[in-house]
């Protein structure tokens, strides 16, 4: 009905407009066909009367000023809205889901468009059932009733994501806390509060969790980092990442991205041994008969 009333409004509003420009031009119209009489007039005057053809004269100019004055009031009257197409307000309210999830829509535009249609919203809280009741008086003069679960003291909802919680969870027995937080970092993830994560944050949420640290952790021994292997094997962590990516060295990651671990006794295996030897194993053998670039004397 508010729909209705207002749709109806605005046609009367343009019907007022109209008749007031229609008004306007009637009086444009009659200024110039005043003007153009006096033109004539003091074109038929006789030039050797000069102060009738004074008189004349002003008179002209009077009129002319009147057609300025219709002009300026009826170009101030246009309206370039007043063709416009008349939006469909009525499939607007009755299809408010779309409205509120159309594509490009702004918090801001929906905030707007709450504060259109609740006129206020009445909350009472049911402690026995710990939940909130809400009564919503809608401007239309409806009214709502709605229960929502009651939020328990100090909780919010700027809590960890449930894929962030896998990666700690998964990550928690065999890796420290500041590799857990690169991990979750290289990943993308944010903390609650869109941080990147640390390695402080990463020990709160497994706290609040009862998740076990890293130095707590039952290792049985026949895993290792890839430090660790580089450590075993002689070797810097750049030889062990190319063995790995070469597919020599098997290896695996508990999550993508996640440090690699590398069983203990595949460090001793033969395809392992002869990558190595092949990396020791200079490239050119030496010639004793080659000449010296450079001479002894």
């Amino acid at each position: 009905m508010a729909i209705e009333a207002s749709l109806e409004a605005e046609r009367t509003r343009m019907e007022q407009w109209r008749d007031r420009q229609r008004v306007v031009e009637l009086d444009l119209e009659k200024a110039r066909y005043e003007a153009s009489l006096a033109e004539r007039r003091y074109a038929a005057c006789d030039p050797d009367n000069r102060l009738i053809a004074a008189q004349l004269e002003k008179s002209w100019e009077a009129t002319l000023q009147r057609v300025e004055a219709c002009e300026a009031r009826l170009e101030a009257m246009r309206l370039p809205e007043a063709q416009a197409e008349v939006p469909d307000l009525t499939g607007l309210a009755g299809d408010l889901r779309g409205a509120w999830n159309a594509p490009g829509v702004s918090i801001r535009s929906r905030q707007r468009l709450v504060r259109a249609l609740i006129a206020d919203i009445i909350a009472d809280v049911d402690d026995d059932a710990h939940e909130v009741l809400l009564t919503i008086h809608w401007r239309g003069g409806q009214h709502s009733r709605l229960r929502v679960r009651k939020p328990k003291s100090g909780q919010h909802g700027h809590g960890t994501t449930d894929n962030a919680l896998a990666v700690i969870k998964s990550m928690a027995g065999r890796w420290p806390d500041d590799h857990i937080a690169a991990s979750l970092n290289r990943m993308g993830m944010r903390t609650g509060y869109d941080n990147g994560w640390t390695a402080g944050r990463v020990q709160s949420a497994r706290k609040k969790r009862g998740i076990g640290a890293y130095l707590s952790a039952d290792k049985s021994g026949d895993w290792r980092t890839m430090t660790e292997a580089a450590k075993e094997l002689g070797v810097t962590n750049h030889v062990i990442r190319r063995l790995i990516e070469d597919g020599v060295l098997p290896a695996r990651q508990i999550i993508p991205r996640a440090p690699w671990q590398i069983r203990a006794e595949d460090l001793q295996s033969e395809e392992v041994s002869n990558a190595l030897l092949q990396r020791e194993r200079p490239r050119r053998a030496s010639c004793r008969e080659q000449i010296s670039l450079f001479s002894d004397t």
